[in-house]
């Protein structure tokens, strides 16, 4: 009776408290429906043998089965970081820095230019009991959570901007942007417990209806910005020379001779071919 009674009542409840955890690894415990306490750290461990695991979002009873965030990794748009969930065991909270990289999206700038952009968050699990019992899905809240995060950040910047003006852009401030688009992601995400370790820009074009006018606009502006600094170094080139042949009387021009000769070397300097030199013989007047 007495081995009777420990085989199938004693033995049972007390193996059902030991508890074992790998390192990154924590386990919420209930009490009658209630949070009794997460386990943390490597080890082995005896708790009340009433306590039960609570259940991260989507993940099934420890029968051999993939959990449900395994189950929908497989799906386009379902961060990379529920791909672990089918190799740790169920029922564990992974501690460890995990990355969510969500599909590119289609924003306006804040000039209502249509942009593809594209990030990755490098997050973790700080709180067992908000990531279990706030929220359905820490998982996909935090996904929702980065693409309106990320909405609301690119539609006060545009996706260019000169360096005269001074002004912040997604291209020429991403670490800027990467700080702002940090902070709003961990505003939105500390009631679930989790904490947010980085935020970058992992991609960033213009959207493809607009894509060919754009670039006609950068190369447009690039000539122009050229053609400016080739008439600044003529016009300085020019005036170099003219003193240079008035300080060491080399040849005395009059005005309309000067201008001649202003309006040659600006044509050689500034064309887009090289000139074909033409040799007077004759006397220059």
């Amino acid at each position: 009776m007495v081995s009777g009674l420990y085989a199938f009542l004693l033995g049972p409840l007390f193996f059902s408290g030991l508890k074992i955890l790998r390192p990154n690894e924590a386990l919420v415990l209930t009490l009658f429906g209630r949070y009794h306490g997460t386990l943390r750290g490597p080890g082995f461990f005896f708790v009340n043998p009433f306590t039960a695991p609570a259940n991260p979002p989507d993940s099934e009873p420890a029968t051999g089965a993939v959990s449900g965030e395994a189950k929908q990794a497989a799906k386009p748009g379902i961060p990379s970081a529920a791909r672990g969930a089918a190799r740790r065991p169920a029922r564990r909270i992974s501690l460890k820095a995990m990355t969510l990289s969500n599909d590119k999206q289609k924003v306006n700038d804040a000039l209502g230019n249509p942009i593809i952009i594209g990030i990755v968050v490098v997050w973790k699990v700080v709180n067992t009991a908000k990531a279990v019992f706030n929220v359905d899905n820490y998982i996909e809240y935090l996904s929702i959570q980065c693409d309106s995060a990320l909405r609301n950040i690119v539609r006060l910047y545009p996706y260019d901007a000169s360096e005269e003006e001074g002004e912040k852009s997604l291209r020429g401030s991403s670490q800027e942007i990467a700080d702002k688009l940090k902070k709003e992601i961990q505003g939105k995400v500390d009631l679930a417990g989790l904490e947010i370790l980085e935020a970058r820009i992992t991609h960033l074009s213009y959207a493809p209806e607009i894509a060919a006018a754009m670039l006609q606009r950068q190369q447009a502006t690039a000539i122009i910005a050229a053609r400016q600094m080739i008439v600044e170094g003529a016009v300085g080139m020019v005036e170099m020379a003219l003193d240079k042949l008035s300080d060491k009387n080399i040849v005395n021009l009059d005005e309309e001779r000067k201008a001649a000769m202003v309006s040659n070397l600006l044509v050689v300097l500034c064309g887009n071919k090289d000139a074909q030199p033409v040799v007077n013989s004759g006397s220059i007047y």
